[in-house]
């Protein structure tokens, strides 16, 4: 990994890291193998993603990576740019805005930048944080993946 991750232990601790950048996370390898379980576990078996014969006819030369198994990394990569084990509990509330500007190639390798892009209060002791991922390909200038991550947040007690 490049860096030790953030530990925020307020909710003012993250409202101080809006607009920060933070990353990249380490590279992540997507072989073959990864695909196919994905394919296995979503039941999403197009031949774009599961047939390397066919697809090496096709538009990209090779298979590739689903989005969604792109998208998928993003909770693994945050969690090695910011550490939440200061909250009570941190969870995953949703995305807003998802795009795909770019097929991810078998055997390609990815990493993830994020930026907090907002912190809405939620009562006393929770918070709404808007991050957004930018999965970047090596080698390829657009990104794979960008999203809006939402998590909820929720500060611990004092005892």
């Amino acid at each position: 990994m490049t860096s030790t991750p953030l530990r925020p232990t307020s909710i003012a601790d993250v409202e101080e890291l809006v607009g920060t950048e933070l990353g990249p996370t380490d590279w992540h390898t997507l072989p073959q193998e990864d695909i196919d379980a994905f394919a296995d576990l979503t039941g999403d078996h197009q031949w774009i993603h599961v047939d390397p014969e066919r697809a090496a006819a096709g538009p990209f030369g090779g298979t590739i990576g689903h989005g969604l198994l792109t998208l998928s990394l993003g909770p693994a990569m945050t969690e090695q740019l910011m550490a939440f084990d200061g909250f009570a509990h941190a969870l995953n509330y949703g995305y807003d805005k998802v795009r795909f500007p770019h097929p991810r190639p078998v055997g390609s390798r990815v990493r993830m930048r994020a930026t907090i892009t907002d912190v809405t209060r939620v009562g006393d002791d929770s918070a709404q944080v808007t991050t957004t991922q930018v999965f970047e390909c090596e080698g390829i200038d657009k990104p794979v993946c960008v999203a809006q991550s939402i998590g909820r947040f929720t500060v611990r007690s004092a005892e």
